[in-house]
């Protein structure tokens, strides 16, 4: 299959839809709570959430299932009522106007295609609902059709369409609403891995260039770490941390966020001195460290240093004789291609650790012994009790 990619003329789609992106689309959540069951004991599926999204901002939600995530923005969208707070728009409030009414458009995981209409016909569906009329409906669908390089496709059915080029139907129809806000319910969730990177950089590329406030559902770390501005971690229903990508993975708020965002190894410290400027000094895997520590961290605090699996450092072989606290045995071996990943057995426990492009020769066994140490300045110091789940 040849994955065809957008044409790269965002400015003429941005002109054809009539956006304004500094002038519109921010939005604001206060309280939001959403409760299914009827009565007051029943756990919440999203409990008095608040949350600002700037004009032109991609917002992903990112969560187990059941974390809220999907219910959040159905309530943005209209779908579902908020059982309490409020959601507003550029300052309107939006909780009591009806779904077609509110200057929003969605893109579905399932596409939600009609598959008795063309391509063109589809994606003219909501402006013939506006009773817009036929010559400028003409002009603007197919605009976004030829931007979206589906006009040799426009007469085609759903179904005689690749995955991806369902995916930029949709993505079209959305567009051509002319949408203050953007929602994306796990749009890419139905392709294969390789259309999945082309499209997610795509939706980026176009986001970015019409400056769309866009509010993205996955439960694909890699999607949200790649495609957003700010990272919602949702679990049981609150919000765990807002931040950009590189903050929840360098700096989780909790031990939550730092077990589901990547992978990390998380192991027991002492700490040996008051923090300082959010860094301490402990000890963990019989080595003296410096790293950076949690706002809630003190003296006294039972902690867990948190090491991403990048950031071991592995030196060469050892033998039996030469073992004590830092020094592991290796479990498992996984060859990558470009990394190698090995499951190292310590006193502390087991450890992750990825090297990058490593010669043939240094590749290590299983059952090898190897000096594990941990580069201070990538560890993050968490409290134990920073995580309502464990």
């Amino acid at each position: 299959m040849v994955a065809h990619t957008v044409v790269d003329d965002t400015d003429a789609l941005a002109a054809a839809v009539g956006l304004d992106p500094a002038a519109s689309g921010r939005i604001v959540l206060t309280d939001l709570t959403k409760r299914y069951g009827a009565s007051k004991d029943d756990a919440p599926a999203v409990d008095a959430i608040s949350l600002e999204i700037e004009p032109g901002e991609l917002i992903t939600l990112l969560g187990p299932s059941g974390c809220g995530k999907t219910s959040t923005l159905r309530m943005i969208a209209g779908f579902e009522e908020p059982t309490s707070g409020s959601l507003e728009l550029d300052g309107a409030d939006m909780i009591r106007v009806a779904p077609n009414h509110r200057p929003m458009s969605m893109v579905f995981q399932s596409y939600a295609l009609f598959p008795h209409l063309s391509v063109r016909e589809n994606v003219a569906y909501g402006l013939k609902l506006k009773r817009m009329p036929a010559t400028r409906l003409k002009e603007e669908v197919d605009t976004v059709l030829t931007i979206m390089n589906l006009m040799n496709y426009a007469d085609r059915a759903p179904h005689q369409l690749s995955g991806g080029q369902q995916q930029r139907v949709a993505l079209a129809r959305a567009l051509v609403m002319r949408p203050k806000v953007l929602l994306f319910d796990e749009p890419l969730s139905n392709l294969d891995a390789k259309l999945r990177v082309l499209m997610r950089n795509e939706i980026r590329r176009l986001q970015r260039r019409l400056g769309i406030t866009s509010i993205f559902v996955t439960h694909d770390q890699d999607e949200a770490m790649t495609l957003s501005d700010r990272v919602v971690v949702m679990n049981r229903g609150r919000i765990e941390q807002i931040d950009t990508p590189d903050m929840v993975y360098r700096r989780p708020a909790s031990v939550f966020v730092a077990d589901f965002i990547g992978r990390a190894t998380f192991l027991d410290a002492t700490v040996l001195s008051a923090p300082r400027d959010g860094r301490t000094r402990v000890v963990a895997l019989g080595q003296e460290l410096d790293t950076a520590c949690h706002p809630d961290v003190g003296l006294d605090s039972d902690v867990l240093l948190m090491i991403r699996p990048e950031s071991v450092r592995l030196s060469a072989r050892v033998s039996a004789s030469e073992i004590n606290g830092d020094v592991g045995r290796v479990l498992n071996t996984i060859f990558h291609g470009d990394s190698v990943e090995y499951e190292i057995e310590t006193e502390s426990g087991s450890i992750i650790a990825s090297v990058s492009d490593p010669a043939v020769d240094e590749i290590l066994r299983p059952m090898d012994f190897v000096r594990v140490s941990i580069a201070s300045d990538r560890g993050w110091l968490l409290p134990k009790g920073s995580d309502r789940s464990v």
